[in-house]
């Protein structure tokens, strides 16, 4: 595999698709591609990344080599410049419609919310237009293809050794549940910590965990979160670790996981726990409303609503086999409908069209 992406980032001619990722900092649309790209090689697609803040062992085109996409790639006319911000897909543009290089441009838009006049202008623009649920489709007014974000099944799984358990954690209790993801207002992080301090000591056998980044500007935030804590008595039992090393065991060692944000582009983390066969429950936030099956897999609330997410958690608390049994049913639904090589499928339909159409 490594050989296959070392040769299509070096040979200009084999490369077919250039994704784009012009953002350093870590965010849920640079997960996604370096989830995605992988897959995408595995099926056979020629494709190679352009920008900064991806793994090394991604295959790779510099700056310099823009210049090389004048020259037509081996197998056809053209070549397609997938973008997933404003700024790719404008650099899409000049280099076809001002420098005329062979390029077909795809923008996928995960926003929940009306686009500015500037985004709607180059939008317009492109070539083809994927969304990443029916909800983000509703803000576009062109013709889009809606294509969900899978989950990689090899690295999201039910529990297999020791270490995936609640006992590896040396944590007291029986049951855990999660919240993952950076401590800020918009994911909701003071909605789940003020259900914990309700809910925890009527049920002994849980212990809640928040694993993400606190950064310098949302410190006060995450300081005051762990104050309330400690005045509730609850330090024991409610845990911040922080940024982990490895978030998959903790979906595995969790046997709830909530998500509460106020707001979201997409949010994966509901199906990398339902992978994990870990019940979710969300706001409806983002896809997530998309994602969960209620009563089946979990429970979907309004975003913002602490009393609603309150009372959703309580009731798997109170029925820890229910909880278990909606587990299974999580695993099954995600491998169904959002295994990672279902997206990577459908987004290679669309290269495929704009590819063959200019043959």
């Amino acid at each position: 595999m490594r050989d296959r992406d070392s040769t299509h980032a070096s040979d200009l001619r084999e490369i077919e698709i250039v994704a784009t990722n012009f953002k350093r900092r870590l965010s849920g649309v640079t997960s996604t591609i370096v989830q995605l790209i992988p897959k995408q090689i595995e099926l056979g697609y020629h494709i190679a990344t352009l920008g900064p803040g991806l793994p090394a062992d991604l295959p790779k085109l510099g700056w310099v080599r823009l210049f090389g996409l004048w020259t037509k790639p081996r197998r056809h006319r053209v070549r397609v410049w997938h973008a997933r911000r404003n700024n790719e897909m404008l650099v899409g543009l000049l280099l076809r419609s001002v420098l005329r290089m062979p390029l077909k441009l795809v923008f996928t838009s995960a926003a929940q919310r009306h686009h500015t006049g500037y985004t709607r202008w180059l939008i317009r623009r492109m070539d083809a237009v994927i969304a990443t649920s029916t909800r983000s489709g509703s803000f576009l007014q062109v013709p889009h293809t809606v294509i969900q974000h899978g989950v990689d099944l090899n690295r999201f799984h039910p529990p297999e050794t020791a270490d995936d358990r609640m006992v590896a954690t040396g944590l007291p209790g029986t049951y855990l549940i999660g919240c993952f993801g950076r401590v800020r207002h918009q994911k909701g992080t003071d909605l789940f910590v003020k259900a914990m301090i309700e809910l925890l000591p009527r049920y002994p056998d849980w212990t809640a965990v928040i694993c993400g980044r606190v950064t310098a500007e949302h410190r006060g935030f995450g300081d005051e979160l762990v104050k309330l804590v400690t005045d509730a008595g609850l330090a024991d039992r409610i845990r911040f670790l922080g940024e982990v090393d490895d978030i998959k065991p903790w979906y595995r060692r969790a046997t709830l996981y909530v998500a509460p944000s106020r707001n979201e582009g997409f949010g994966l983390t509901p199906l990398e726990a339902m992978a994990s066969r870990t019940v979710v429950v969300a706001s409806d936030a983002g896809a997530y409303a998309e994602l969960i099956v209620p009563g089946e897999t979990g429970a979907v609330v309004p975003a913002d609503d602490g009393e609603a997410l309150t009372r959703a958690i309580a009731f798997y608390l109170a029925n820890p086999e229910e909880t278990l049994r909606q587990g299974e049913n999580a695993v099954r639904h995600v491998r169904s409908d959002f295994a990672l090589e279902k997206e990577a499928t459908a987004i290679g339909d669309v290269y495929r069209r704009l590819l063959i159409a200019n043959d």
